[in-house]
């Protein structure tokens, strides 16, 4: 897992954090990575930069 459940339960500020949650979000941020990194690729450079996402 590479999200933190502590630092996701800190940023949800009026509502609870169901377990599901953090495995979708989990997901999300590895989808995230996985086009950044294309996107990186794509555009002839090996550094993953904020434009990237």
């Amino acid at each position: 897992m590479i999200i933190s459940k502590t630092k996701t339960k800190e940023a949800v500020k009026n509502c609870n954090v169901s377990g599901e949650f953090y495995d979708a979000l989990d997901k999300k941020v590895y989808e995230l990575i996985a086009a950044a990194e294309k996107r990186a690729m794509e555009n002839g450079r090996k550094t993953v930069r904020p434009c990237d996402l």
